[in-house]
């Protein structure tokens, strides 16, 4: 059944789906992960792509239970029967739907152990050409999305001695990338506030995860306009993300690549990045 709230301008309104029990796949112990207590996984962007995968490998496993949101209600209702989760479609860039989302979660759920922020959206072709709506839908889904969430989850976190929040940024954002200045200049800010964050959280017991893909094969490029024609990085499958993450939270790691040799370049523009630049510039 589904159920309609309220928002604060015209359209339909978010809503929960609840999981299809006849869908629902048997789930492995988690391996490696000692604490028993049946823990909460919130999950944005989960209606496909990155998202989706982390629910699914998360799904896979006890000990985890799992509310899922994403703009597509069709697409996510899928992925919440798949996963045993609950779902609550919604566009966190519209006024009040970041409210709504973390009510309903805590009133379904009690707390919020994990949040898996991975709605994103991309723009691809020269700054000048790019349409200024197209600017703002880049930063509010990319960035004051995830921002205004953390902020309403964070205090539940802090309070209960635990907790990590995950970011799933980009090597755009580490390393810029020609004809995507904005989604770059997005997923920048995304790291920067992951490590400003980490630091304010010392000693609180909420840890931070910046996850930093390169090209993921998902339909992000075919929603972004623009297919990805680059001979390397090649894609890598969203579930290779989705096993970081996973990962990430059982080691708490501050940082992660997909693939692993991304630090690599990240690395060399920090170091020298005036020779990054002339060779960014030659290559690619």
């Amino acid at each position: 059944m589904v159920h309609a709230f309220s928002r604060p301008r015209s359209g339909p309104g978010p809503q929960v789906v609840a999981p299809d029990a006849d869908h629902a796949r048997p789930r492995r112990q988690p391996l490696g992960i000692r604490d028993t207590r049946t823990r909460t996984a919130l999950v944005t962007g989960a209606s496909s792509g990155i998202g989706a995968a982390v629910a699914r490998r998360l799904g896979d496993e006890d000990g985890w239970r799992l509310v899922l949101t994403g703009r597509d209600p069709v697409r996510l209702r899928k992925v919440a029967d798949a996963t045993s989760a609950t779902a609550f479609a919604a566009d966190l860039t519209l006024p009040g739907a970041d409210r709504q989302l973390t009510d309903f979660t805590l009133a379904t759920t009690g707390r919020v152990d994990l949040l898996v922020a991975g709605a994103g959206v991309g723009w691809a072709g020269e700054f000048l050409d790019m349409p200024p709506h197209t600017i703002d839908e880049v930063l509010d889904i990319n960035v004051l999305a995830t921002l205004r969430l953390v902020r309403l989850l964070l205090p539940g976190m802090v309070a209960a001695g635990s907790g990590r929040v995950v970011l799933i940024g980009s090597l755009a954002g580490s390393v810029a990338v020609r004809d995507e200045a904005v989604y770059s200049a997005a997923k920048a800010a995304v790291g920067a506030f992951a490590d400003a964050l980490r630091y304010e959280l010392r000693g609180t017991g909420v840890g931070v995860t910046h996850v930093v893909p390169g090209v993921v094969d998902t339909p992000f490029f075919e929603r972004r306009g623009a297919p990805y024609q680059r001979s390397r990085p090649r894609p890598v499958p969203p579930e290779r993300v989705a096993d970081a993450v996973r990962t990430a939270v059982l080691r708490g790691r501050d940082e992660v690549y997909v693939p692993s040799w991304l630090w690599l370049p990240c690395r060399v523009r920090g170091a020298a990045p005036g020779l990054y630049r002339r060779l960014a510039a030659r290559f690619g």
